[in-house]
């Protein structure tokens, strides 16, 4: 179990993560927030100061004696890795302790890229950052993981997840073996929530507490956030949105799943489907520009081509997978009824028709429409919000 974690946070972390999350705050709107005496609250300034973890910032405007000393935390005090696990790529990033990025480091998950040539590799490369940027490892205080699913938390474990091109990804003990390679401290959690740790982070002032992350790529993948905490089922279920009956007796992506799951419409491998479908009853549709290919030629990047090129047929393929989407989309809202909604993956930054075909639809079908107008996003991180919210697990779960 990672040694920084423990169940409530501490007086000291909770003044901490109230600098963090101001910046340039006074000792008098920190005691607002507490029940300390001031001499309390400034011994305990005091000592965070002494250990490197919040330094001052200048001073404040006066409200009629000496001016306040302000307060800020020090970025440098310490340093977190951030992994993303994906079925396409992967990033591990290092981050001080305002989640701003040192470096991000990124590589294609091949036909190569077992789990135990991951784990080497991010083995080394850790050192090798560390080198770099003249780290010692006791700086770093641990680092957090944001995979596909599903996965067991409490067991640090990847189950069974579909689609990695490289074999072996079955129940693998991801969190221990990664503890061994880095000497580090690891916290596992499935991508979908991470991400939404991560945007979460950025918009952390604007005080939203309800959202939701849906990520559309080979497969599809969400996240729920309640009153400021993800939340979190009874078995990993980031990529339960996938199931989502949405036309009964409809088809099933590859002959498993549920027969007319949302999966089986709104994603990278149903377009390529559809696609490569088409092409073969109208071969004649597909004579010009990228889409000159055999059948099983045809993939996404060359799908993307054809869009942007004016495709009429690839075109009707995107709007009305995306009209799927917005269905989907619609029935979440409906039941979970979050402030904000990121939609993030490969098929929402490959063409703006998918999202904004699938927010208009969206917003059709929302039942509370006229009192409840909730906002969507692309998000703030986009290709970063897992690699940035694996590293926010650690912030969120540090001791000081």
């Amino acid at each position: 179990m990672v040694k920084h974690i423990k169940g409530i946070p501490s007086v000291k972390k909770a003044v901490y993560d109230l600098i963090a999350s101001r910046r340039d705050i006074a000792k008098a709107d920190i005691m607002e927030h507490f029940r300390l005496t001031s001499s309390s609250l400034t011994r305990l300034l005091d000592e965070m100061t002494r250990e490197g973890w919040i330094m001052e910032s200048g001073f404040g405007q006066s409200t009629g004696g000496r001016r306040p000393i302000l307060y800020q935390i020090n970025a440098g005090a310490r340093y977190i890795l951030g992994l993303d696990i994906s079925r396409i790529y992967s990033v591990l990033g290092l981050y001080d302790m305002e989640m701003k990025p040192l470096e991000l480091l990124r590589w294609n998950m091949d036909e190569q890229m077992t789990p135990q040539r991951l784990v080497e590799h991010v083995g080394r490369q850790t050192h090798e950052l560390l080198l770099r940027h003249q780290l010692d490892r006791e700086q770093v205080i641990g680092m957090g993981v944001g995979a596909v699913g599903p996965l067991s938390r409490e067991q640090g474990r990847i189950l069974n997840p579909l689609y990695f091109a490289a074999p072996g990804w079955n129940d693998v003990p991801l969190r221990s073996w990664l503890e061994e390679a880095t000497g580090l401290p690891v916290i596992l959690e499935n991508g979908a929530n991470t991400a939404l740790i991560g945007e979460h982070w950025m918009v952390r002032s604007e005080n939203i507490r309800h959202m939701l992350y849906v990520h559309i790529g080979t497969g599809l993948r969400s996240a729920m956030m309640s009153n400021g905490r993800i939340v979190h089922g009874a078995v990993d279920m980031e990529g339960s949105i996938g199931q989502m009956i949405i036309q009964t007796d409809g088809p099933r992506l590859h002959g498993s799943g549920n027969y007319g799951a949302l999966e089986a419409f709104a994603s990278v491998q149903a377009v390529e489907q559809q696609v490569r479908a088409r092409s073969k009853m109208s071969r004649e549709q597909w004579t010009g520009g990228s889409l000159a290919l055999k059948p099983e030629a045809i993939n996404f990047a060359t799908i993307v081509q054809a869009l942007d090129s004016g495709n009429e047929y690839v075109r009707e393929i995107f709007a009305q997978s995306a009209a799927y989407m917005g269905i989907g989309l619609a029935n979440l809202i409906n039941v979970l009824h979050p402030e904000h909604i990121i939609l993030g993956g490969v098929m929402i930054s490959a063409n703006d028709l998918f999202y904004n075909t699938a927010i208009a639809v969206a917003e059709q079908n929302i039942y509370y429409s006229d009192s409840y107008q909730p906002e969507f996003s692309r998000g703030i991180l986009q290709e970063t919000a897992v690699s940035t919210g694996a590293a926010v697990m650690v912030w969120n779960e540090m001791e000081i």
